[in-house]
């Protein structure tokens, strides 16, 4: 198990989609969009510069989307994850 610390959060990408013509596989490598996945792991918080505690806002299970730049990619188990700070998330998806 992945654990995040502080206000960090570990996201599960969510599956590329993929085009198949026949037997060949075609990865949308074309198209630059932003990381999206499900939260996994959520940190606790972390202390302000003047010793307030500051919990984290999103809770596991969310869908967010991260930008393409910042969040660090890792494998962990065979599963690929991103983990990036709270506050650089862009969105949280509804239903």
């Amino acid at each position: 198990m992945i654990k995040a610390t502080f206000n960090a959060i570990i996201v599960k990408p969510f599956n590329e989609e993929e085009t198949t013509y026949g037997n060949i596989i075609v990865p949308d490598l074309g198209k630059e969009r932003n990381l999206s996945g499900t939260i996994v792991s959520v940190g606790p918080g972390q202390y302000s510069f003047s010793g307030e505690f500051l919990p984290t806002q999103l809770k596991v299970g969310q869908k967010v989307i991260l930008p393409q730049m910042g969040p660090v990619k890792v494998e962990h188990e065979g599963e690929e994850y991103y983990v990036c700070i709270e506050n650089t998330v862009l969105a949280i998806i509804e239903n």
